[in-house]
């Protein structure tokens, strides 16, 4: 029987691979610069929403001062969230 490694735990292997696939999210943040349109628009465009999603989404941003607006692999959403910074809003993935 060959030996096994007494420091690996098989929960730990798991947990690890738990972490590793485990979706992430952008976060979109409240300002006072952008209007409900501009934000609207750029949820429709860059994350894909429906329209209602989107104003959803603005409202409560506005009102809670934050928002998750898209969940997914990291590398799908980075791009996203550089698109949502460069026009002009505030996220991040998370």
């Amino acid at each position: 029987m060959p030996d096994k490694d007494p420091n690996i735990k098989p929960k730990e292997i798991e947990d690890i691979s738990i972490l590793e696939s485990r979706e992430h999210e952008i976060i979109l943040y409240n300002d006072d610069v952008n209007t409900f349109d501009h934000v609207i628009e750029c949820l429709v465009k860059i994350c894909e929403h429906t329209y209602i999603q989107a104003e959803q989404c603005a409202y409560i941003v506005h009102y809670s001062g934050k928002c998750v607006v898209k969940t997914g692999l990291l590398e799908e959403l980075v791009p996203k969230c550089k698109a949502l910074l460069e026009a002009g809003l505030s996220a991040e993935v998370v």
